[in-house]
């Protein structure tokens, strides 16, 4: 089975059943054939930061890009220092 895909649009308007129409989580959930968590977690995206929710197709808010470049960057520090010292590689 392969994984849905939703449209921003698609995500804002069924929080909008949420919270402008009243709607249950778990009526809108049902009647929009999602799980209830899901449509529960594009509640609280959305409420935690409207201009970066939803951000689609492979992109990222500026915080996990931020967070991403650490990582890497920080992973190609410990391959430089497994490298630099050929004690730590035998274990």
């Amino acid at each position: 089975m392969q994984r849905r895909k939703f449209s921003r649009e698609f995500k804002l308007e069924a929080v909008r059943l949420v919270k402008e129409r009243g709607v249950a989580v778990t009526q809108a959930a049902r009647d929009l054939d999602l799980h209830e968590n899901v449509l529960r977690k594009w509640v609280r995206d959305l409420s935690m930061d409207p201009q970066h929710a939803f951000p689609g197709h492979g992109q990222m808010k500026p915080e996990q890009l931020e967070i991403d470049r650490v990582a890497r960057q920080s992973g190609r520090e410990a391959r430089v220092n497994l490298d630099e010292n050929p004690v730590s590689r035998r274990w």
